[in-house]
């Protein structure tokens, strides 16, 4: 039996997962506006945060919030932390790779955590202590031994141009010590693959905490190991995340850490 806050996180994420999915064949017909360079908002979400917010509200009305549209709502010691459509240039473009993710975090602690692929319904759940499911079914994250079989999945620093060379210069070395490098562009659903094995490690600069924290959760539930780049825990404020399984964290920790600057080094 899933627990009760997981199970009201899932609610709003197929709400959300199912107004999103209304509007794929009729993009056109929606206001897009540009927050910065290569970074979009749509309507869409802006009505699937505001559907996420109203139904956990309807269970819990003082609880806080922490969106990526809405930005900062103050409540009490939980705090939801949203993202209603990571992957909004995917779904601009129709390519089926976005998704929902919502996280509760209880006295600076993530609790419950909910990824929803709306194109595959593909629901990804975890609870702490709880372990992480895949559609019911738990999931575990790959045993991959060697790191030149792993397939690694990342995004580019679009937010943090300056960081680009760094990030260039990882890229061709994790590039030729593995099996491959996917880039699919929505941090949340590549987390929650991480979680269940469809990529054995990750790796990304300049995320947003509404970005990472559901599939952060996932991930350790599922058995992985998550650190910023300096192999702590200090990547929900840095916005630098690694993750992996034990051996393919550690090994990619070890890839990247030579091209950090100051600036990176967290």
């Amino acid at each position: 039996m899933q627990h009760p806050m997981t199970n009201l996180a899932v609610k709003a994420a197929r709400n959300a997962g199912n107004l999103i999915m209304r509007y794929v064949d009729r993009i056109e017909t929606l206001n897009i506006d540009v927050k910065s360079a290569n970074d979009f908002v749509t309507e869409v979400d802006i009505m699937a945060e505001q559907e996420i917010i109203k139904t956990i509200q309807k269970a819990y009305p003082h609880h806080g919030f922490m969106g990526e549209e809405s930005g900062i709502i103050k409540g009490d010691d939980y705090v939801w932390i949203i993202d209603p459509l990571d992957g909004t240039t995917n779904f601009i473009h129709k390519f089926p790779h976005f998704g929902v993710s919502i996280a509760l975090m209880y006295q600076d602690k993530l609790m419950n955590g909910v990824v929803y692929d709306p194109s595959r319904q593909e629901l990804f759940t975890a609870t702490r202590g709880g372990g992480a499911q895949l559609n019911g079914k738990r999931i575990r994250v790959s045993n991959t031994n060697g790191f030149k079989d792993a397939l690694i999945g990342t995004g580019f620093p679009f937010r943090m141009q300056e960081h680009l060379p760094a990030y260039l210069d990882m890229f061709k070395v994790v590039h030729n010590a593995t099996a491959g490098i996917r880039r699919a562009g929505s941090a949340a659903l590549d987390l929650a693959y991480v979680a269940m094995g469809r990529l054995d490690a990750f790796w990304e600069i300049g995320l947003k905490p509404w970005d990472m924290a559901a599939g952060v959760l996932l991930i350790e539930e599922a058995g992985g190991i998550v650190s910023d780049f300096a192999g702590g825990q200090d990547y929900l404020t840095s916005g630098n995340i690694i993750t992996g399984g034990n051996k393919t964290h550690r090994a990619l920790l070890q890839a990247v850490q030579p091209f950090l600057n100051d600036s990176l080094k967290k």
